[in-house]
């Protein structure tokens, strides 16, 4: 069970994201996901409390940039994270799919308990507060992946994870530039979530060094 959720989340996680510019009703938003905002305060409240927790767990982000083999800087990865949930829950919520406290602590549960559960969303760039949004987000686009595939086979699996690609694909998402482009096909020339756009500069104080390789990060 644990290895199909693994699977079905990078399946998931590697769907395209659309890149559009910011709209003059959209300033002050770190992206907009379906026309949900994802505020600026709102990232850089997440930032802070991500920065707090992974200080108060004695690791560094360079430590954790080298575990993901990412370039980005916290910000970056906050806000993707953030809006990867979004992303997931809107389209598992929008094709009917539910879920419940008590099956969110079944989920944490098996992963060792609510201690292991913040270890792990610290390393994926998650902050505390934010843990069981991206928790449920997993476990609805899980049921959706489900509900496509049909049954529990290899065959089935793969039919409902391209399914919801295909609708996580379709779920636009609005960047703001400031924090670079999107990468859609990352590579070890360019093993970043986001890449520089250019004019618009550097992405950020807490941009750090390349590291040697990189895939999207694991949802």
């Amino acid at each position: 069970m644990k290895s199909t959720r693994v699977r079905v989340i990078l399946a998931v996680a590697a769907a395209g994201v659309a890149l559009t510019a910011c709209s003059p009703n959209q300033i002050g938003a770190a992206a907009v996901v379906g026309g949900e905002r994802i505020s600026s305060g709102e990232l850089n409240r997440n930032v802070r409390e991500y920065e707090e927790a992974l200080s108060k767990a004695g690791v560094s982000y360079s430590q954790l940039q080298q575990q993901l083999q990412i370039q980005d800087g916290v910000s970056q990865l906050v806000l993707y994270q953030l809006a990867n949930a979004k992303r997931k829950a809107q389209v598992a919520t929008g094709k009917g799919m539910t879920t419940t406290d008590g099956e969110l602590d079944q989920v944490i549960a098996s992963q060792g308990g609510q201690e292991k559960f913040e270890q792990l969303l610290l390393q994926r760039g998650v902050a505390p507060s934010q843990g069981r949004d991206f928790l449920r987000a997993d476990v609805l686009i899980n049921k959706l992946v489900a509900k496509y595939g049909g049954g529990t086979d290899e065959a089935a699996f793969k039919r409902g994870s391209e399914q919801a690609s295909k609708d996580l694909q379709a779920m636009t998402i609005t960047w703001n530039p400031r924090y670079g482009e999107f990468n859609d096909k990352p590579s070890q020339e360019r093993s970043s979530i986001f890449v520089d756009a250019g004019r618009f500069g550097a992405t950020g104080a807490h941009a750090a060094p390349a590291a040697a390789q990189s895939e999207t990060p694991q949802q």
